[in-house]
């Protein structure tokens, strides 16, 4: 069963690509959506999850919290990182940067990769966790899809380049997806990278896909989307017995 979710990753992130080349004005309701989504599993599913894995580890419960936090201020401070990198270029020069378009697209890359490796570990838990884990970052993979296509084309890359990095960004989480597969993980790591990947999940929600669905297209009808979203992640949790 995990492998068909890594399969839809990889079609969620072409779908978010193929948004980003030719409709990205109409992009707004379902980023508002997905950005829902990911804060309902966060809240309904994968922390208390974590918790309750530490428990049964033997782990004191702070300790997937802890990671939870890590996690939020690791992708945090990647983000920023590159943030500062690409306006202190734009200090020196004038003209587009194509290899900040694909530093960019990179790092999405590796991001998409570890969505595969954590979709493949999720499922070591419970079919439950897998699947409520694989919604959220489907949720999110239609957004990988739509920023590198994005990055791609503000920093001046050819359409040609686009693509490839689009496809690349797609096939990556099925590579995470087969490590996942050979690798073996004790129980007693399996909540802390639970913890660390809803901090990571909690951040690219509130900070980057909940600005971009408001970014042009602010409104009521995009709130009532993300509230939505969150129920709809409500309903499957009560659906799957949490």
């Amino acid at each position: 069963m995990a492998f068909i979710f890594i399969i839809l990753a990889f079609a969620m992130i072409l779908l978010g690509g193929l948004v980003g080349l030719r409709f990205r004005d109409r992009s707004h309701l379902l980023l508002g959506a997905s950005a829902g989504i990911i804060l309902g599993m966060v809240a309904f599913e994968l922390l208390p999850e974590s918790i309750e894995l530490a428990e049964g580890a033997g782990l004191e419960h702070w300790i997937p919290m802890m990671a939870f936090v890590v996690g939020f201020f690791c992708i945090h401070i990647l983000e920023k990182t590159m943030l500062m990198h690409h306006a202190h270029e734009d200090e020196y020069a004038s003209h587009s940067h194509p290899h900040m378009g694909k530093a960019q697209s990179a790092a999405i890359i590796g991001h998409a990769f570890f969505d595969g490796l954590v979709i493949g570990l999720s499922f070591l838990v419970s079919d439950a966790v897998g699947i409520s884990v694989a919604l959220a970052v489907l949720a999110h993979d239609f957004c990988d899809g739509l920023n590198t296509v994005s990055f791609m084309v503000r920093h001046g890359n050819s359409k040609r380049q686009t693509v490839w990095f689009l496809v690349a960004t797609a096939v990556a989480p099925l590579l995470g997806g087969l490590l996942s597969m050979v690798v073996d993980v004790p129980a007693a790591v399996l909540p802390i990278v639970l913890g660390w990947f809803a901090g990571v999940l909690l951040y690219i929600a509130a900070a980057d896909v909940l600005p971009e669905a408001h970014a042009k297209h602010s409104s009521w009808k995009t709130i009532a989307m993300s509230v939505l979203g969150a129920g709809l992640s409500f309903w499957i949790t009560l659906s799957l017995g949490h």
